[in-house]
């Protein structure tokens, strides 16, 4: 499917959730690994952040409550983004925008972080939305993709049937690899558990009982980490003769 198409039937898709008020829901699902992930990108009053598939923006107004610096969240669905937007009127540094990973409409090497939390495996093309989010990095910078549906976890792989958009599963080591061609230095991975309480029963689609459940929590979500190294400086110049 070309990549345009692709981009509306998402956009399509999450306007569904948007009007179904699942963004909102995210919040709930998503906060046990998301807390610990916040933790370790250490933020800084100074910080100038950017999240990728923002939703309804439940994320940005966290790290917006942090930071004292440009906090910006896109997404693909202008549905999820009025959301946000209404739901953060209070906000004198949190921004929303319309867009895609694979075309962040923001100027060059601006952010010092950036997150993506559940939204890369939607993207069409991994490994643009990577290069982009380097380019919006400022040298430094550094970026945490934080994804639930990965190949190393094999509780999650039936979900891909499940859905209504194409989705790509990737291993811990290809998206090391894409970190990799797109620039990132030190890039690294590990697994976040979701300590959250667990059902006796489960009755929900997305597993097969109670105990693939438990078992996927304690797997853990892929955390994706890489920086974008510093500019290199010029080498003194030789001293001339008199």
């Amino acid at each position: 499917m070309h990549d345009t198409a692709r981009e509306s039937q998402l956009r399509e898709e999450f306007n569904r959730w948007a009007e179904a008020g699942r963004g909102e829901e995210m919040e709930e699902h998503h906060l046990p690994i998301v807390e610990p992930t916040l933790a370790l990108m250490d933020l800084q009053p100074a910080d100038r952040v950017l999240d990728v598939g923002s939703g309804s923006g439940w994320l940005c107004r966290r790290i917006a409550g942090k930071v004292q610096g440009r906090v910006v969240g896109i997404d693909v669905s202008d549905g999820m983004v009025r959301r946000a937007q209404l739901a953060s009127e209070g906000y004198s540094n949190l921004t929303f925008l319309q867009g895609r990973a694979e075309q962040i409409p923001w100027e060059s090497g601006f952010f010092t972080k950036v997150i993506s939390v559940e939204s890369a495996y939607y993207w069409p093309d991994p490994w643009r939305g990577l290069a982009e989010i380097y380019r919006v990095l400022a040298p430094g910078g550094s970026a945490c993709i934080l994804i639930n549906y990965y190949r190393d976890n094999t509780c999650c792989h039936q979900w891909g049937a499940l859905l209504s958009v194409p989705t790509h599963l990737l291993s811990a080591a290809e998206w090391t690899g894409f970190f990799g061609e797109a620039g990132f230095a030190a890039v690294a991975h590990r697994r976040i558990p979701d300590n959250s309480p667990s059902p006796e029963v489960y009755t929900g689609r997305w597993f097969k009982d109670a105990e693939e459940m438990r078992k996927f929590k304690q797997e853990g979500a892929l955390l994706m980490h890489g920086s974008k190294p510093h500019l290199r400086q010029p080498r003194p110049a030789s001293p001339q003769p008199l």
